[in-house]
């Protein structure tokens, strides 16, 4: 089947889920400067977790566009993705009205760790029905970048057990690694767009 539903109703989803954390953002007691400080925490975990989604959405976006047919395996692995981003504003507000408390901070990483091993499923998954000669599979390669991103994952989620900082920390370093999309995922997509254009 083709792949146009998928990436829309995908871009809802997460669409909604930015909207979600933006309703729950709390308004400051006082007009001033200081009720502005007392809710910077909140601020700026909505601003990790807006990157995350920011992030997910971009990437699934040049996925889908170097993919040209997608089966029920990949529409599940799609929806098992999404169910994990649809959690993130829970895990989000949780983690900032705890004020940062273990659990929470564990569970969000929890979180963001499902969803990437999620997004690596339903990856493999299209690489298989596109090939393993496809503009796919040779973009994606050995994705480095995706197995060492889980390690700190898993890495910050212990080490949240010892400290939450060491946890947010690691959650930060991913975002910062991802926030730059994958050049080689970019350059794919605009020889396929080339390619388009010519036919």
């Amino acid at each position: 089947m083709e792949t146009n539903r998928v990436e829309a109703f995908s871009d809802g989803v997460l669409a909604i889920a930015i909207t979600i954390m933006v309703l729950e953002l709390k308004i400051p007691d006082t007009p001033d400067l200081h009720g502005l400080g007392e809710i910077v925490p909140t601020l700026l975990t909505y601003v990790l977790s807006f990157v995350y989604i920011g992030i997910y959405w971009t990437n699934h976006h040049h996925l889908m566009h170097l993919t040209s047919r997608v089966d029920g395996g990949a529409l599940w692995a799609n929806l098992n993705l999404l169910f994990w981003l649809s959690i993130v504003p829970f895990t989000t507000r949780w983690m900032d009205e705890s004020a940062l408390a273990t659990l929470p901070v564990l569970v969000y990483g929890v979180n963001l760790l499902a969803a990437a091993v999620s997004y690596t499923i339903f990856q493999s998954r299209l690489i298989r029905l596109q090939g393993s000669e496809s503009r796919l599979a040779h973009a994606i390669s050995n994705d480095a970048k995706g197995k060492w991103s889980m390690a700190i994952y898993v890495a910050g989620c212990a080490g949240t057990l010892l400290s939450v900082w060491i946890g947010v920390a690691a959650y930060v370093v991913v975002a910062t690694i991802w926030i730059v999309p994958d050049r080689r995922i970019e350059r794919a997509v605009a020889g396929n767009s080339t390619a388009g254009d010519d036919a």
